[in-house]
């Protein structure tokens, strides 16, 4: 809970001693309050009764009082203003308007004509944000000091049927003193009620007022609870250096490890930011981890972490997210935020975009945190040094059509060799790889009178690699001993289609047969280089019209091949829309890229290793009341037996929301998949009474009969609060069952408690 905003809202009662509207023009700044105005504002009054006393120097009126006053709107039942002494007041069904949209009432005010001192009675403000704040009283000291007695905020909807029922959420103070010096707000005796019921209490808290943008001070402590660790109690401190830079220190006690430490500073330059994190612990008891893990051999272990990102002008951006630590599983087991992913990515990148040119310039190192001492992830993982992607559409056509250039860098070390020895997969090789590609594009569209869409394309492409790799041991496909090797491509195509539209009275459809051929020279080199950013691979109606429908720069489709399909979308006038795609296509001459051996065997099973590749086809229907399915398929090309197929349903309706994915892979041996892969993943949300909701997940593995994720909770939302409970089960190819209990209170304008578990491991052997 943001506590400083909810006072924030409370002092911004200021406002109503803020105002006198027979008082002269001018400027006055509240604390709290930016209250402008303007020399040259007018003064309207109006009432059924004006009396000017002129013995006494009283100006009374009466009776339907109204005053607008340079943006502001107040009407009363009585006016009275002393000029002898100064004094302002109001009295009987008080209601001001603020120009910021705030509607304050009250029933008495009096007030100086300097805003000074004031007093105001029976207090209740409504602001645009749909917050509400009500006090007894309100009274103002010295023009510095303000205090609220008996205050209460809230941003829930009063009950219409029982206005004096207690909202969902409230906070209430004795009283809340704003002092305009010190620029802090006093509460004393303060405590936030739930559903009516006072659930946290404080004697007395002292927090900056609204117009102090930071502060330092406590934040709200975070509790958890592992086996490993035990219960957590986190309590985060923080300090506002200065205005550019300020930092948060966390210390977290843990029952069975002792005390971690974070701290976090936050640096802001003109022309971006800096984060420096760093945390360690000395551990109490490292026995408490399974024996011969890396977190059972380590007492001292720690971390430093930083990240940046440097606007450098309008068009390049540069920035670094960098971790080191003191061993292999430090913040994945101690949850260091941002830094806890089992794959943790450090990187440097150098960024640019102007119009349709892009740039990109990237260096990676992989962390892969494992509790397991003898694991080589890491080391088979590349230090990228660097990753280019540029990216050029020239601006002036050439002959008529548009040109683009493209480069890719690609260069790598990698320290131990990945390997799949079972399935004969190597997808990375030891030692340095360098690739530079460089490819020109152009590609024209004529559309003939009869309606023929044309489109002629011609693409030139290089690569040229310098390698110091080791040749992986056991792999018996053809691989090249060259150090410097470099092959090219030469591409000429055309594009053939037309569209057909047919306009019937309830419905239009568009039949588009589309075509499609490719003449290459044959893939130089084919397999035997390093693969190391085209290893997985699709062949459906999404890379059916691609003129390369590897994944990455490393493989490269030669050869001369025709995409052949039709293509449809249907309108109906009763909202109902349907949309397919039905294709193949065909090795017509040179060598077939997917038929080749590869270091991953990309192209094994893929559909298209053979002269005629296997047909794909999808299929999808819009119905107008939330309905939605997809199917997608590839087919045998001699038996049309179902190879991959991929479904998806969803539904959004008033009270019920789901959706339901289905995929189906046959065996793949020379894939890595020796067995047929079929999982189904669904999810769905339940409306079963006003603001409250039932929703689950689940993630079943249909081959083996297990259910690989399983989520299930339950939740109320309404306009003030949110409050969801779940719960949620994984279990992994090992049976391991991890879980999780979550709970999360939302309180609209004042923030997020989260409450759970660290997950908790429970074996099963079948």
């Amino acid at each position: 809970m943001r506590i400083a905003g909810l006072i924030a809202a409370l002092a911004a009662c200021t406002a109503v001693l803020a105002l006198t509207p027979v008082a002269s023009a001018q400027t006055t700044n509240v604390p709290g309050i930016d209250l402008q105005t303007s020399p040259d504002a007018q003064l309207l009054l109006t009432a059924n009764e004006l009396t000017f006393n002129q013995d006494n120097q009283t100006v009374v009126a009466r009776g339907a009082v109204q005053v607008e006053y340079d943006g502001y709107q107040m009407v009363a039942r009585r006016l009275e203003y002393h000029q002898a002494t100064g004094r302002l007041k109001a009295f009987g069904d008080i209601e001001m308007v603020e120009p910021d949209g705030n509607v304050i009432y009250a029933q008495e005010l009096d007030v100086t004509d300097d805003f000074a001192d004031g007093f105001v009675n029976a207090l209740r403000i409504e602001r645009p944000d749909n917050t509400r704040i009500v006090a007894d009283s309100a009274q103002r000291f010295d023009g510095e000091r303000t205090t609220l007695n008996n205050g209460v905020y809230t941003a829930c909807e009063i009950c219409e049927e029982d206005p004096s029922k207690p909202p969902l959420w409230q906070i209430k103070a004795r009283r809340v003193t704003q002092d305009g010096t010190t620029k802090t707000i006093r509460l004393e005796g303060a405590q936030f009620e739930l559903f009516g019921r006072p659930i946290a209490y404080l004697p007395f808290l002292v927090v900056p007022d609204h117009s102090v943008k930071r502060k330092s001070g406590f934040l709200l402590p975070s509790v958890s609870y592992s086996k490993e660790l035990g219960a957590k109690v986190g309590v985060p401190y923080y300090f506002a250096l200065n205005p550019h830079y300020d930092l948060t220190v966390t210390v977290s006690g843990y029952t069975r490890q002792g005390f971690l430490g974070e701290a976090e500073f936050r640096q802001r330059f003109h022309s971006g930011q800096h984060v420096l994190k760093i945390a360690g612990i000395h551990q109490l008891s490292p026995d408490a981890f399974d024996a011969g893990t890396v977190d059972a051999g380590v007492e001292n272990r720690g971390m430093i972490a930083s990240r940046a990102e440097f606007q450098i002008n309008p068009r390049w951006t540069f920035g670094w997210d960098v971790m080191v630590q003191s061993d292999n599983s430090f913040s994945n087991t101690y949850g260091i935020g941002g830094y806890n992913a089992v794959t943790q990515a450090s990187e440097v990148y150098l960024t640019g975009l102007s119009g349709r040119n892009f740039f990109d310039l990237r260096g990676f190192y992989f962390d892969i945190q494992s509790i397991n001492p003898s694991s080589t992830d890491e080391e088979e993982q590349p230090i990228v040094h660097p990753s280019l992607d540029y990216s050029r559409t020239f601006d002036r056509p050439v002959a008529g059509g548009e040109l683009n250039l493209n480069v890719n860098l690609l260069s790598l070390t990698r320290d131990e060799a990945e390997a799949d020895t079972v399935n004969g997969r190597f997808p990375g090789v030891e030692g340095t790889s360098n690739r530079l590609t460089t490819e020109l594009e152009w590609q024209r569209t004529f559309v003939t009178d009869a309606g023929l869409v044309l489109t002629p394309l011609a693409a030139a492409r290089g690569d040229v690699y310098y390698l110091d790799v080791d040749a992986p041991v056991g792999y018996t496909g053809p691989f090249t001993t060259q150090t410097t090797p470099a092959r090219g491509l030469l591409t000429a195509g055309l594009e053939a289609r037309y569209p057909i539209q047919i306009t019937a009275p309830t419905a239009s459809h568009i039949i588009e047969p589309i075509a499609q051929i490719f003449a290459r020279n044959d893939e130089q080199l084919a397999g035997g280089l390093p693969n190391e950013d085209a290893q997985s691979f699709v062949f459906d109606t999404s890379t059916l019209f691609q003129r390369d429908k590897f994944s990455g720069y490393d493989r490269v489709e030669g050869g001369t091949r025709a995409n052949f399909g039709v293509r449809y979308t249907g309108t109906f006038y009763n909202g109902v829309s349907l949309r397919g795609v039905f294709g193949q296509s065909y090795q017509v001459a040179g060598l077939n890229s997917f038929a080749t051996p590869d270091l991953v065997n990309v192209g094994t099973f893929s559909g298209l290793e053979t002269k005629r590749s296997d047909y794909v086809g999808s299929i999808g229907v819009d119905l107008p009341r939330g309905f939605s399915m997809t199917a997608e398929g590839r087919f045998d090309e001699e038996t049309l037996d179902l190879q991959r197929s991929d479904v998806g349903i969803s539904y959004t309706g008033r009270y019920l929301s789901t959706n339901f994915a289905h995929t189906s892979v046959q065996p793949q041996p020379g894939y890595g998949s020796t067995t047929k892969r079929s999982e189904l993943k669904g999810g769905a949300s339940i409306k079963f009474a006003e603001y409250w909701k039932a929703f689950g997940s689940v993630a079943y593995n249909i081959e083996t009969r297990t259910m690989t994720d399983n989520t299930v909770g339950f939740g109320y939302h309404d306009e003030c609060i949110a409050i969801t409970f779940s719960y949620s089960q994984q279990r992994d190819i090992n049976q391991a069952v991890d879980w999780t209990v979550g709970a999360r209170i939302s309180l609209r304008t004042l923030g997020d408690i989260n409450l759970g578990s660290n997950t908790i491991s429970d074996f099963r052997n079948n």
